[in-house]
């Protein structure tokens, strides 16, 4: 059966006319439709026309008018697709002999979302691809909502923008995990394989809990928040966040440490809201910095209960933004970090699941001498349903 206009259109650029018609054969096999394209000039021109849902790219290819070598066409053709918003969003897939490090850095440096070295699999390609029209599918819809919203409110004008750049960073993860995998870094499928996969899906579940972040702080905003609460043992609340972001500080280089008091009394709450408040809390962090940090995560008693505290070692923040950063979309326009601001929906959906719980939350910082966020919480919430006033 012929496939639909409805079927994901998947651009091939490649001057091989026999790496085209296998690629062609294998996406029309996995249910999708194939344009191919044989140079760098006739990939460019395609997607801006026809807007597939894909581009996947060859690296070595003729540059014609694009003013690069041969060997450089796929890297400058990603570059310039990536600069113009009418197809910046499409994911791009390099399938090529990418061997050495240079060759990969240049790839990322272009905007590449994934890759695929040859000769590929089947298999793999059909992963690659469904998983990346998956999350596009997931960010596209996500941007209709705040087309919707924008037409009520100018402020979420710029809102997009920020939130694709938060959910690039927990993507970068699962592409650079995927990369090893695919490249065959860990052997055969082994035991440590499957752990590698594992960690790619608890990457998953950071983007789609930023996105629960953007909904959680519209709903608490809008009406109220009701708690599921439970026991939880702080310290072992702490072991878990350090052993589930793991491999995230290894990437990173981060050096962690623990400070866990002892005796600490059992502490009641959302157990997943204070995980994801104490998650947010570490990927600030990390983004922050332009150089390896270290990092330590902390608990023990306080006069209101218990006292979790993130410190870092990265470029601190000014007295006066202290505040303003827990108020929705406040994006800093900082001279003293080494890495643009995020949305602001982070700490912001740390400040109400915080005051949520009976608590409160604050940074203690200074430039140049890193940042140390506290969340104190009463062992007890005094209700498990709250009525919150934003921050504006």
């Amino acid at each position: 059966m012929a496939p639909s206009a409805e079927t994901p259109l998947i651009l091939v650029a490649d001057d091989s006319v026999a790496n085209c018609e296998l690629l062609g054969e294998q996406l029309a096999s996995l249910g999708y439709r194939p344009l191919i394209a044989h140079d760098g000039p006739s990939a460019l021109d395609l997607t801006l026309e026809r807007q597939p849902a894909l581009v996947i790219l060859d690296v070595n290819m003729p540059a014609g008018d694009l003013h690069v070598d041969d060997r450089a066409t796929g890297f400058e053709v990603c570059r310039r697709l990536k600069r113009d918003p009418r197809t910046g969003r499409i994911p791009v897939i390099f399938i090529t002999a990418l061997n050495e490090s240079t060759d990969r850095v240049k790839a990322i440096e272009a905007g590449g979302d994934d890759f695929i070295s040859k000769p590929h699999n089947r298999l793999v390609l059909g992963a690659r691809v469904n998983s990346l029209l998956r999350l596009k599918a997931a960010t596209d819809a996500l941007e209709e909502a705040l087309r919707r919203q924008r037409e009520l409110e100018r402020v979420r004008d710029d809102l997009m923008k920020m939130i694709v750049h938060d959910l690039k960073t927990p993507l970068t993860s699962i592409l650079a995990t995927l990369e090893l995998l695919g490249d065959g870094d860990f052997g055969p499928l082994a035991p440590m394989q499957q752990g590698v996969v594992q960690d790619a899906l608890h990457k998953s579940e950071e983007l789609l809990a930023l996105i629960d972040d953007l909904l959680e702080v519209r709903r608490i905003e809008e009406s109220s928040i009701t708690l599921s609460l439970d026991e939880i043992d702080a310290a072992e609340l702490i072991r878990e966040i350090a052993k589930d972001w793991a491999v995230r500080f290894e990437q990173e280089k981060t050096r962690v440490h623990t400070d866990i008091a002892g005796d600490l009394p059992r502490l009641t709450a959302d157990r997943g809201l204070i995980k994801r408040v104490l998650g947010n809390l570490i990927q600030n962090a990390l983004v922050h910095s332009a150089r390896s940090i270290d990092l330590t995560l902390a608990c023990r008693a306080d006069p209101s209960g218990i006292r979790f505290s993130v410190t870092d070692t990265g470029p601190g923040i000014p007295p006066e933004f202290h505040e303003m950063i827990f108020h929705k979309f406040q994006q800093l326009q900082a001279t003293w970090t080494p890495r643009a601001r995020t949305s602001g929906i982070g700490l912001t959906f740390c400040r109400l699941v915080t005051e949520a719980h009976g608590g409160r939350i604050w940074v203690q910082s200074a430039p140049g001498q890193g940042s140390t966020f506290h969340v104190a919480l009463p062992l007890v919430p005094p209700s498990p349903t709250v009525h919150l006033v934003p921050a504006t």
